[in-house]
């Protein structure tokens, strides 16, 4: 899909709006000093992609230290937009990293995304309308109007084009009139058109109200080069140059580095980052550039660098401050039950597209009939065939809300920690929310599948008996589902958890008895704390008593409690299987929330 040109006005603020301006009110200096940043690696046979991160290879044990980032000096003012310019991997998001101290959805209109965003993240002292003409204001700025009502899109599904997911994105940051924004690549992938669009609205949006903007760039066309105020040229993480873009030609023509060609500046600035120049790629000659250019950046620009830090007053101490100052107010923008109400809303928005699929609903209304068919009108007298359709439906319903709820957080782990560490929302509203927006489809498919096969496969005919069976299949969903956020939370990585899933499953079924008859002792302890064991034992209970005879041979009755598969289970202790479900129920999902918290806390 081609981006749509609009235009793309200056951040202006209404009288109307005067709050929502002064949500950020204090402009902030930020200035670094020296910022070195090494990380320690291990030995492996594959090959290294983008600042320190390894494709997949085989790990050796020799640990190696590997320097990123090597001493980077500067200072941005309010009203300034600085660049950081440099080949792949020489350390632009790395840096951007250190500084913000932090490492869209697919569903929904690009409208509802940025709604959701200002309900979130604007305090209480703006008004709902308030909010809302923020979000038209902000989607006017950023020349989405023509498309507000485009949904984002995501992997299986057509959205918005790729400027304007990026402009979205943007969005979703100056909603909240930030005094400091960073940006990673903002540019990357955009047209010449949609990227001097991006650019310019930044550029308006520091000048405006006085903010602070870093951006990382791999190689702007030179029409953009000069809207920033200020540069940052990185080569293998050590500092080149940095000062005015105006003045960027001046210094390296003053070096001995200069162009007797008309030339595109920003090539000109990353092929000196490579070490070429005058197109020599002889490895000597690179080598020896890149030393020079360093040795005349620490000649000629680091002490002017250091002075400025001294003499530089700062109106509020810097990032260190501007940090401190958010963490200080222990305060968050809206209450606990706004979150909840807000979150929900975008789960069930979200996840509408992909829960009440024809095709998934369809899928289960073609099982249910083939178990219907299967085992139809089955009763007492074809006791082992009744026993063998709870045990698939056991099974089956526990394996399915598993392996979907082992895929929910780590599908979501980006997503969680870029709006955690935004402060949008608290874990629990998000995590509550999130359970609660599960529950429409999952238990609304285990209802459909036991009122189609209840009836056809000829089991008690009673009211009391079928809504047993039913709140049995609907307990043995939660459970499972609860089992599998635990192990996603946990591992974060849906490979590896539908292993560990399925390993454990098995487990639960083997040490349940159902394949086996003698197990040993020392492993008999597992049924336990299998859901299986005790989800068996109350759907044989809400069909037979111990009491209740059937058909075991020509002529000859015998007592259900006596057949061999039932008298291994039993019959009976209702009580105690609800309350270990309910034990198991509460256990995985906290265990989940204590994990999603780790998460947090080790960012």
């Amino acid at each position: 899909m081609a981006d749509r040109e609009e235009q793309i006005y200056p951040v202006q603020f209404s009288e109307q709006e005067a709050r929502i301006k002064n949500v950020r009110s204090h402009p902030v200096t930020l200035k670094f000093k020296d910022v070195t940043y090494e990380i320690k690696t291990k030995k492996r046979s594959g090959i290294l992609i983008g600042d320190g991160a390894y494709s997949k290879s085989k790990v050796e044990d020799d640990s190696n230290a590997k320097v990123i980032l090597k001493g980077i000096t500067g200072i941005v003012q309010p009203g300034e937009m600085l660049a950081i310019l440099g080949p792949s991997g020489c350390g632009k998001t790395t840096l951007l990293t250190a500084l913000g101290g932090r490492r869209l959805l697919g569903g929904q209109l690009i409208t509802e995304t940025l709604m959701f965003t200002a309900l979130l993240r604007l305090p209480n002292t703006i008004t709902k309308e308030e909010k809302i003409n923020r979000t038209e204001e902000v989607i006017g700025q950023l020349g989405l109007t023509g498309c507000k009502n485009t949904i984002m899109g995501g992997p299986f599904i057509r959205g918005v084009s790729g400027g304007e997911r990026k402009r979205v994105s943007i969005g979703q940051e100056i909603l909240t009139n930030p005094s400091l924004l960073l940006l990673d690549e903002p540019t990357s992938g955009l047209d010449s058109t949609s990227a001097q669009q991006v650019v310019s609205m930044l550029g308006a949006f520091a000048d405006e109200g006085q903010r602070t903007v870093l951006m990382s760039i791999h190689q702007p066309a030179s029409k953009l080069f000069y809207m920033f105020h200020k540069i940052l040229l990185l080569s293998d993480g050590n500092p080149l140059y940095f000062g005015k873009g105006n003045d960027t030609m001046e210094y390296f023509s003053s070096i001995g580095y200069s162009s007797s060609i008309a030339v595109n500046l920003s090539d000109f600035l990353v092929d000196l980052a490579n070490g070429v120049y005058l197109d020599d790629l002889d490895e000597e000659s690179r080598k020896d550039v890149k030393q020079g250019l360093v040795l005349a950046y620490k000649n000629n620009l680091l002490n002017r660098l250091k002075e400025e830090h001294k003499l530089e007053v700062d109106h509020n101490n810097g990032l260190t401050r501007y940090r401190q100052m958010d963490k200080d107010t222990g305060q968050w923008p809206t209450t606990w039950g706004q979150e909840f109400s807000v979150l929900l809303k975008r789960d069930f928005l979200e996840r509408k597209h992909e829960s009440f699929s024809v095709m998934l609903v369809g899928q289960n209304v073609v099982l249910s009939f083939l178990c219907g068919i299967l085992w139809w009108k089955s009763s007492i007298n074809h006791i082992e065939d009744q026993i063998g359709f709870m045990f698939f439906s056991n099974m089956y319903w526990s394996l399915i809300p598993m392996y979907n709820a082992i895929l929910t957080f780590p599908q979501e782990r980006m997503m969680l920690t870029k709006e955690r560490s935004s402060r949008m929302y608290r874990l629990s509203s998000y995590f509550i929310a999130r359970n609660v927006a599960d529950l429409p489809m999952e238990l609304a498919l285990p209802t459909l599948f036991v009122t189609i096969t209840y009836w056809m496969a000829g089991f008690k005919p009673t009211a009391g008996s079928f809504l047993t069976t039913l709140l049995v299949t609907l307990y043995n969903v939660l459970v499972s589902q609860s089992l599998g956020l635990a192990i996603g939370s946990m591992i974060m990585n849906p490979r590896t958890g539908a292993v560990l899933g399925g390993i454990i499953c098995q487990a639960f079924l083997l040490a349940c008895g159902f394949y086996i008859r003698t197990i040993p002792s020392f492993i008999a302890w597992i049924k336990y704390i299998s859901q299986n064991y005790y989800i068996y034992k109350l759907l044989l209970g809400s069909q037979y008593k111990n009491e209740d005879l059937y058909p075991c041979g020509p002529n000859v009755s015998c007592r259900v409690g006596s057949n061999p598969t039932i008298e291994k289970i039993g019959i009976g202790n209702e009580v105690v299987s609800v309350a270990a479900l309910g034990l198991m129920l509460v256990g995985y999902r906290l265990v989940a929330y204590i994990a999603l918290k780790r998460l947090r806390e080790t960012k």
